[in-house]
């Protein structure tokens, strides 16, 4: 897989406890910091059949939504 390089500022306490996690499971920083990143998008992206099914169950219970908001 093609690599770049990045450049950030982070708090010294987080990149700490980076390096240690590095050290402790025996890999390199740009390993474990490759990881975070794509670990931490896995969170945060809602996938659209997401999106497609909570648009779904939002109209289907339209009604209800109505009666429970009075």
């Amino acid at each position: 897989m093609a690599t770049i390089k990045i450049s950030s500022k982070v708090e010294a306490e987080a990149w700490e406890a980076l390096k240690q996690v590095a050290q402790e499971s025996k890999q390199n920083i740009s390993g474990v910091l490759t990881l975070a990143i794509e670990d931490y998008i896995r969170r945060h992206r809602v996938r659209p059949e997401v999106l497609r099914q909570l648009s779904d169950s939002i109209h289907e219970n339209e009604a209800l939504g109505r009666l429970l908001a009075q």
